[in-house]
């Protein structure tokens, strides 16, 4: 006579569901601390403009695109990257985000990459008081 032990090979998913939700919950509570703490620009302007891929800029030469280190010279290839990538393509705006002080060139060579890329470039300001 032969015994019929078997051993389960089952998985139980609701300790893994409640992990993936504790992650997203600590994700979108930290992403929302994140804030940029750089000055701006003044404007009157009361435009809301979305924020699809943006490119900010600060004085001492930094670039960062969508929160992530870049540089000038792969930056085009990131926008292009990141604007194919959408679903929503034909509507796909940069958010040109330069602090004061940022000199004007680097500011219209993002605009013009937009340009040549046939996306939408839009300069982040801070309206006045």
């Amino acid at each position: 006579m032969k015994k019929r032990n078997k051993v389960s090979a089952e998985f139980s998913m609701s300790s893994l569901t409640d992990i993936i939700f504790l992650l997203l919950i600590f994700f979108m509570l930290t992403s929302s601390m994140v804030q940029i703490n750089v000055p701006l620009a003044k404007s009157d302007s009361k435009t809301v403009a979305p924020t699809d891929l943006a490119v900010m800029m600060t004085k001492d030469g930094k670039v960062t695109f969508n929160g992530k280190k870049s540089s000038m010279g792969s930056l085009e290839k990131q926008i292009y990257r990141e604007a194919i990538g959408q679903s929503n393509n034909e509507n796909a705006t940069v958010t040109i985000i330069a602090e004061v002080g940022v000199p004007w060139e680097k500011v219209n060579a993002v605009m013009k990459m937009a340009s040549k890329l046939q996306i939408k470039a839009i300069i982040a300001t801070e309206p006045r008081k």
